[in-house]
C-alpha cells in the first residue's frame, strides 16, 4: 500500500497562482473558492524588500484532528494516508473546519465541507495532482513516501535537514513537507 505525501519547495515558488487555478478548474470551484492558498510575506527594509510565498493546502495529516471530531465519519483517512470527506455522510456541522489548524476546508454551495483530495482520481490511475503538473517551476513533488525509488523519497532523503512541516509542533504529523531557503 502506498503512503502518499508531498514536498513543497518554497525556494522555487514565484507566486504565479497556477496551482490554485489548476485546482479550481479540476474541482469546478468558483473563483472565490479554493482548496489551496498562497501565504505571501514581505520582509526587509525599503528599498531592500523581498517577497516569499508559502503554498498551503490540506496537510493530509497522519493524526488528522478533523477526522476525530467528525460525528458522522464523513471526514476519514484512507489506508494510503489521503484524508477525504464523503459528501453523502457530511451534515455540514463544520466541526472539522473548527478542528483543522490549517484553515483549508471550505463549505460548498450545498452547505457541505470540501477540501484538497490530492486529486485522488488522477493518483489512482497513475497520475499526480493537478497542482503538481501545472507548476512551471517544479515547486511540488508528489508520490509514495514508502517507495525508496520515488522522486519524493529521494528528495526527502537528500534534503531532510532543510525540510519542515507546517505547524509541525501541533503533532498532527502532516504528510506535506516544506523546504525553505
Amino acid at each position: 500500500m502506498p503512503r502518499y505525501g508531498m514536498v513543497i519547495d518554497e525556494t522555487k515558488c514565484v507566486g504565479c497562482y497556477a496551482c490554485r487555478v489548476a485546482c479550481q478548474n479540476q474541482n469546478n470551484l468558483v473563483a472565490t473558492a479554493a482548496y489551496n492558498f498562497l501565504d505571501e510575506r514581505e520582509y526587509g527594509t525599503f528599498p531592500d524588500v523581498q517577497r516569499e510565498f508559502q503554498p498551503i493546502q490540506c496537510q493530509h495529516c497522519d493524526t488528522p484532528p478533523c477526522v476525530s471530531v467528525c460525528p458522522t465519519g464523513a471526514s476519514y483517512k484512507r489506508a494510503d494516508g489521503v484524508v477525504l470527506v464523503n459528501p453523502t455522510d457530511c451534515i455540514g456541522c463544520k466541526y472539522c473546519i473548527a478542528a483543522c489548524p490549517y484553515d483549508v476546508r471550505i463549505i460548498n454551495e450545498k452547505g457541505f465541507v470540501e477540501k484538497c483530495r490530492f486529486c485522488i482520481e488522477f493518483v489512482e490511475e497513475g497520475g499526480v495532482p493537478a497542482c503538481v503538473t501545472t507548476c512551471m517551476t517544479g515547486v511540488r513533488i508528489f508520490g509514495d513516501m514508502d517507495d525508496p525509488e520515488s522522486d519524493i523519497s529521494r528528495y526527502i532523503a537528500k534534503n531532510r535537514h532543510h525540510l519542515r512541516r507546517f505547524k509541525g509542533t501541533l503533532n498532527t504529523k502532516p504528510r506535506i513537507y516544506y523546504r525553505k531557503a
